[in-house]
């Protein structure tokens, strides 16, 4: 509710859906069915900013954060870890997802 809230709350952004996986491990992307949904939407340039609560919210493995991460950057697609406040488009932002 905190995120669908937020972003109809700003009238420069357009909802593009909720995407989760209830009860689902972050440790291994192959079973977040939720996730692999947003990443190719997100390829297929229905999105261009992922709003995430915390890097280990979007994968608590560092090798599929950064690949994915870089992946979306080719494709012109950010994403904001809010708790770190942490944009990947910014210089620094793969280092201070690494630490």
């Amino acid at each position: 509710d905190y995120y669908t809230t937020y972003i109809r709350s700003r009238n420069d952004w357009q909802f593009a859906g909720m995407y989760c996986d209830e009860g689902i491990s972050g440790t291994s992307m192959k079973r977040r069915e939720g996730f692999q949904t947003m990443i190719d939407d997100a390829l297929a340039g229905k999105i261009d900013l992922i709003l995430t609560k915390s890097v280990s919210r979007f994968a608590r493995n560092t090798v599929d954060s950064l690949t994915t991460v870089r992946k979306l950057k080719e494709v012109g697609v950010e994403v904001y870890f809010e708790k770190e406040n942490i944009y990947t488009f910014d210089a620094k932002g793969e280092l201070l997802i690494t630490i």
